[in-house]
């Protein structure tokens, strides 16, 4: 047989002594203190996890990778190596300020501040300690002042403690998932939405932020998302009790809103108010809800001419959402019927800023006619008609208004009585002028000027009025039949 035939044997690998282990593990942590330095932590974790892994029973390399792990914002795991660490050596001063440290990040105080002290027990003199001690001793007091607050509903001093204890403690999931539900509560939806965003990210399943998202949903009126995302919590935790209440109210508010608006399409308005009534005390936290059932109550007001109500419901509606322009316009035409035109044009203003449309402009523009119509005299008011009443019902009007002010029915009255009745007189003679032609009216209800055209209203006798319409001089008289009374006789 050839030779370039023969297999030679090879030969066996020798084991490295445990001399060469250690050796070989040092010069892989020698690499991570390399590549730490030049802040390459992803390298560096490498290179101490080969070092762990060479030798696993060393302290100081769970230690640095805890470092490691710290710069790359994975508390969590850091927390792990450097418990390890101090398992390993309970003398290990650096083992448990990095212990401390995690804990501190992580938002756990009370942890944090016995790592800390057990450093000042082994050290007396280290300089790291203290102010660390005093930084989880200032985060617990911020994590009891934020509780206190928010049993008492101050959400936005709650808020503020949240930010300062994760100054301390960024990395706290529980701090950011209080200050994110707090926000939801104060209205600040994208704000909290991106809190619990940030969270979901980097946990998915953390149910405490899928409660967070569902509440931002419900709180801006998108119930059915939001229930999907109260029940998706339930999954992870079913034991959520917030999540469980939101998702029954969610579920109640949708259900009561939907009633009143069936019942209001049907026309029974009735049962509609009765229904938006029992929604509006369903949660009064869901403040863009409520804004819309506020409104929704206030048109039902408005049909059933319950006006001062229908104002007050989008007074409310306004307060709690002031973008709600629907409310806005229901409020200025309730304020029309209720002839309270300045409130109106106000209104119509505020929408026509808002929206700039053909149609709130011709809104706007039909307040301000009003409000000038409203600062003249009204006739029809004077003489105890409707806006539409006929010629005959002005006339009938005019006849028993003249009668009832003319100066010589008042003739034995006080010198201010007579003075009062005689202006009054004058009212009704030029009230009847206008209302009775019928170019003047026309003039008059479009809110026009009439002293424009020669229309001038101060150049007419009431008393040469009065006497053509009951038919010329000696027409008439006034008689006493007794004191204080006066009876109208044709001649």
């Amino acid at each position: 047989m050839a030779a370039e035939d023969c297999e030679m044997p090879m030969a066996p690998e020798s084991e490295m002594s445990e001399e060469e282990i250690e050796r070989e593990a040092e010069g892989f942590k020698e690499q991570g203190n390399a590549f730490y330095i030049k802040k390459d932590y992803s390298e560096a974790f490498n290179f101490y996890t080969k070092a762990i892994d060479a030798c696993p029973k060393n302290a100081s390399y769970y230690g640095n990778r805890a470092a490691t792990l710290m710069m790359l914002n994975r508390h969590r795991e850091a927390l792990e190596d450097a418990q390890q660490a101090v398992r390993m050596d309970d003398m290990f001063v650096k083992g448990y300020l990095r212990e401390g440290k995690c804990h501190l990040s992580l938002g756990n105080g009370m942890a944090a501040s016995r790592s800390f002290q057990r450093v000042l027990e082994l050290e007396p003199d280290n300089t790291q300690a203290p102010p660390e001690l005093k930084h989880a001793k200032a985060v617990l007091e911020y994590e009891r002042m934020a509780e206190i607050d928010f049993e008492k509903r101050d959400f936005r001093k709650c808020v503020f403690c949240m930010d300062r204890a994760l100054e301390y403690a960024p990395a706290c999931h529980r701090f950011k998932i209080l200050k994110a539900e707090c926000l939801a509560l104060l209205g600040r939806y994208p704000e909290a939405q991106s809190v619990a965003s940030d969270i979901l990210r980097m946990d998915s399943t953390n149910g405490d932020a899928l409660y967070v998202r569902g509440l931002c949903l419900y709180y801006e009126d998108c119930i059915e998302k939001a229930v999907q995302f109260f029940v998706q919590a339930l999954r992870m935790a079913p034991d959520h009790e917030k999540a469980r209440l939101a998702c029954r109210n969610a579920k109640a508010l949708k259900a009561k809103k939907e009633e009143g608006n069936n019942a209001f399409k049907d026309g029974n308005y009735e049962a509609a108010y009765d229904l938006y009534s029992e929604a509006l005390t369903i949660d009064p936290n869901n403040i863009k809800t409520n804004a819309k059932l506020y409104c929704n109550r206030g048109t039902v007001g408005s049909k059933l001419k319950k006006l001062e109500q229908a104002i007050e419901d989008c007074t409310n509606a306004i307060k709690l959402d002031e973008t709600y322009i629907k409310a806005y316009l229901r409020r200025a035409q309730c304020y029309l019927d209720t002839e309270q035109y300045e409130e109106a044009v106000r209104d119509y203003e505020k929408v026509y800023q808002t929206e700039k449309t053909k149609e709130h402009k011709h809104l706007l523009k039909t307040a301000q006619l009003e409000l000038k119509k409203s600062k003249r005299k009204d006739y029809y008011k004077i003489l105890g008609v409707d806006k539409n009443a006929t010629d005959d019902e002005i006339k009938k009007a005019y006849r028993k208004r003249a009668l009832m002010h003319h100066p010589d029915r008042h003739s034995g009255a006080s010198p201010e009585m007579q003075k009062e009745e005689e202006k009054k007189f004058k009212e009704v003679g030029e009230a009847f002028t206008v209302l009775s032609d019928p170019k003047k009216k026309a003039r008059y209800d479009s809110g026009q000027d009439l002293d424009e055209e020669g229309m001038n209203m101060g150049d007419f006798d009431a008393n040469n009025i009065f006497k053509a319409f009951f038919g010329g001089p000696g027409g008439y008289s006034f008689e006493a039949s007794g004191p204080g009374n006066f009876f109208f006789q044709f001649g």
